[in-house]
């Protein structure tokens, strides 16, 4: 069912700015070429056009066509803040993907599709939990990635500031992490937080931020100026 959509994806191919987009993002699969814009465009029409059970058949088969684009548009089409029906499928599809994760643009589109679905159910918030245990290191900062709306709530509610606490706990066993993707992901979900709760992003630095690499201690200081 999702070899139309991909052939409107191909349709659209750049050879010459798909070349540059292998040399960017560096991990190897196929590059179309093609612009943000167009993806919206081309997943906008989408949406619009297909019901949910077909979405999530249209982006589990352009997801595993394994290029770059295709899996943008997937995570694109399940974008969306309520869906009306088959939510649990949706949800269940994204969290899968995590696996495949090797490159930031896939995995941080990937990650806002599935923040939709952690909002509409933040019991959710369970299974992303287990991905912090994970030797896969792109695994490990989706859990951060996709929980970046509870660094952003403006009036968080009761539960939503235990869960708050509860994903500071995760940062807080990645503060030493080696990796510097997970470093970012610490510092970026730190200073998301600092323009909302300033005084516990200065408790978790006094806690920990001795021990975060230099460069990430340094982005999230001077978020706190």
């Amino acid at each position: 069912m999702h070899e139309p959509y991909l052939a409107a994806l191909e349709a659209l191919a750049d050879p010459e700015r798909a070349e540059g987009m292998r040399s960017h993002h560096k991990a190897d699969r196929v590059y179309l070429g093609l612009t943000n814009p167009q993806l919206n465009d081309l997943t906008k029409d989408w949406r619009e056009a297909l019901d949910v059970p077909a979405r999530i058949t249209v982006a589990d088969g352009l997801w595993r066509s394994d290029i770059f684009e295709a899996r943008i548009a997937a995570a694109k089409l399940l974008t969306q803040a309520r869906l009306r029906e088959d939510e649990e499928a949706a949800w269940q599809l994204i969290a899968t993907w995590y696996r495949d994760f090797d490159s930031s643009a896939i995995a941080d589109h990937a990650c806002i599709a599935g923040q939709k679905r952690l909002l509409v159910d933040p019991s959710r918030i369970d299974r992303v939990e287990g991905w912090t245990r994970s030797e896969h290191m792109w695994t490990r900062r989706a859990a951060l990635v996709i929980t970046l709306p509870w660094a952003k709530m403006n009036n968080p509610k009761p539960a939503d500031l235990d869960a708050r606490e509860r994903i500071l706990g995760w940062a807080a066993t990645y503060a030493a992490d080696p990796q510097m993707l997970i470093q970012k992901a610490v510092a970026a979900w730190l200073c998301d937080l600092n323009k909302h709760d300033p005084e516990r992003v200065t408790a978790f630095m006094d806690a920990y931020g001795d021990v975060m690499k230099p460069v990430a201690r340094k982005e999230v200081l001077r978020a706190q100026r």
